[in-house]
């Protein structure tokens, strides 16, 4: 790869969330992440045309506390796991934070919040796209 190219991303939303540290996250939504709020920007309601409470969402996040400088990490923290590169796990440190969720909607309160059910992100994560699920 010569030159890096510029990409521009732009937040479309924010989770909103009760979780309010990394620290309170689970490694995965099924490991007791609590439901949660996607509040898009009212510059995108449009985009959400026809979500439905019980689509199947793939959000993707920019995981903003996350350590672009990590290329290697212990999985899960867990020192007697081998160092791996971070391309092989979840860890929200690498140099591209982008975290991928799947989660369920519940409800639409108005035209811009989506509810969903067990997202591990926590509260204040920018959202920067959603596709539904296949």
């Amino acid at each position: 790869m010569g030159e890096r190219e510029l990409f521009v991303v732009h937040p479309v939303g924010v989770v909103r969330s009760t979780l309010r540290a990394t620290a309170d996250a689970p490694n995965q939504a099924f490991e007791g992440a609590p439901d949660a709020l996607l509040e898009i920007a009212p510059a995108y309601t449009d985009a959400l045309h026809r979500v439905e409470t019980g689509d199947e969402l793939i959000v993707l996040t920019w995981l903003h506390l996350g350590d672009r400088e990590v290329l290697q990490t212990h999985p899960r923290g867990d020192e007697s796991i081998p160092l791996t590169g971070v391309f092989r796990t979840r860890s929200p440190d690498r140099p591209n934070p982008i975290g991928v969720h799947r989660v369920t909607v519940t409800g639409l309160e108005g035209a811009t919040t989506v509810r969903v059910e067990a997202l591990e992100a926590i509260d204040g994560t920018p959202i920067i796209d959603l596709k539904i699920a296949l």
